[in-house]
């Protein structure tokens, strides 16, 4: 099939027989049911047996507890050939570079620091949000990243000592960036967006200059309304596609037409969609199902879906990755998490413009001061709007009015559910700092784990 038709037309036949693996089938949260067969199946199920399992990392937990990921060298040298042909494309070789990303078991700061060590560069400062914790099962992180960061300086490709900077010490890392801006060459910073963000408003808020630096983002939706936060500081943001399971999925496009636009690495993947509504009743889009093509990937998958949806398209962007053969590119990367109370369902995506736009823009504050959560209260369905203190005074029957005229706006039977919420006292609203997951991402909804 495969030399008939090529690759992603056979994936696509092959997932309309039901051939393919669920999200929640990835994850181990059901069982895969097909034709009148169930198989039983966990995450662990999924691991490659052809790794040599060199270091073990978890996934980043934005969605609930993460899973444990094993991974080896040859993963880690693939993926450092990707981050060269990303330096090349944005011409940042010899800028300092800094990571602000959470120490293992988070991926992405452990994988980005020995990334850039095995081409022979240094990362100039490692700052993580998370606490070091001596609970069990987390001594094993610590001594891996202990070891390797003394280990390194036995082969003269010193490791930085990772430094504690926690979500409301942003300005920290944003005075890093102002003296590189001032010693002549600005830094790049691998950070995810939220984080990202806030060094952002705390180079405004203390008057730090850190023109001239480039975010490197990821993990999360990056919005205009988050761009506009980046640009008043003169500085610039790309984004990266990646997951734990299977490392970078796509590098930044260098002439992008859109805000989180990627070129897929369809040398160690392949991609095809499915539609699938959002929300129940919303718009059809079409969700990314990811087969593994390479034997150092951490997951065997065959259309696997990743409950992600996006824009899928071929183009010639002039771009230097489309000299490597990367042509396909994604944007407008979403995720299908469901906001669902009272029977009713709103995906989170349609709460994107709400944090970032709509309350922002009535009340002041930023994107990261707003977050809507998921509960259970005596026994009832409760959704929270965080606000942040730092926004001032509110009113929250204004704030009500203003998320329920907006939700109810939306075709697809969105106002019988917005009713429904105003008639069961549903929303209440929260003066707290929104929540953050373990690796420093504020997401538009948090669902409560005592729910």
């Amino acid at each position: 099939m495969v030399k008939n038709d090529g690759l992603e037309n056979t994936l696509g036949t092959l997932r309309e027989a039901g051939v393919y693996v669920g999200f929640e089938e990835f994850k181990g949260r059901k069982p895969i049911e097909r034709n009148g067969k169930t198989i039983s199946v966990k995450m662990r199920d999924f691991d490659n047996p052809l790794l040599s399992r060199h270091f073990e990392v978890r996934t980043s937990q934005s969605r609930g507890l993460g899973t444990p990921v094993l991974l080896d060298l040859d993963f880690l040298r693939r993926e450092a050939a990707a981050h060269a042909l990303f330096l090349a494309t944005f011409d940042i070789q010899s800028h300092p570079m800094g990571v602000w990303r959470p120490l293992p078991p988070g991926i992405a700061g452990v994988l980005n620091v020995l990334c850039h060590a095995k081409l022979k560069k240094t990362v100039e400062r490692w700052f993580f949000q998370n606490k070091v914790t001596l609970r069990p099962g987390y001594l094993k992180y610590l001594f891996f990243t202990t070891f390797i960061v003394y280990y390194s300086r036995l082969w003269l490709k010193t490791l930085p000592v990772p430094e504690h900077v926690p979500l409301n010490h942003a300005d920290r890392v944003a005075r890093w960036l102002q003296t590189k801006r001032e010693q002549g060459t600005p830094a790049w910073l691998d950070t995810n967006v939220s984080s990202g963000i806030r060094v952002c408003q705390a180079a405004k808020a203390h008057g730090l200059d850190i023109n001239g630096t480039l975010f490197r983002f990821g993990g999360e939706p990056y919005t205009p309304a988050k761009a506009r936060i980046v640009a008043e500081t003169d500085s610039r943001a790309i984004c990266h596609y990646s997951t734990s399971e299977m490392g970078r999925i796509g590098l930044a496009c260098a002439e992008r037409q859109n805000l989180d636009e990627v070129h897929l690495l369809t040398h160690k993947l392949a991609v095809i969609q499915h539609d699938r509504l959002v929300g129940g009743g919303g718009p059809s889009v079409g969700t990314l199902f990811f087969t593994t093509l390479l034997p150092g990937c951490p997951k065997i998958m065959l259309n696997v879906e990743t409950d992600d949806y996006g824009v899928l398209v071929e183009r010639n962007c002039g771009c230097p990755l489309k000299e490597f053969g990367f042509h396909q590119h994604l944007h407008t990367i979403r995720s299908f998490d469901k906001l669902t109370s009272e029977g009713m369902q709103f995906p989170a995506s349609d709460l994107l413009s709400l944090v970032e736009e709509i309350l922002p823009d009535h009340f002041g504050g930023h994107p990261t001061d707003y977050q809507f959560v998921e509960d259970q209260i005596d026994g009832l369905p409760k959704v929270s709007i965080l606000i942040s203190p730092n926004v001032g005074q509110v009113n929250a029957s204004e704030v009500v009015d203003i998320v329920i005229k907006h939700l109810g706006a939306h075709k697809g039977g969105y106002e019988m559910m917005a009713d429904c919420w105003r008639q069961g006292h549903t929303l209440q609203v929260v003066r707290s700092e929104p929540h953050h997951t373990f690796t420093g991402k504020i997401l538009p909804l948090h669902i409560s784990k005592k729910k």
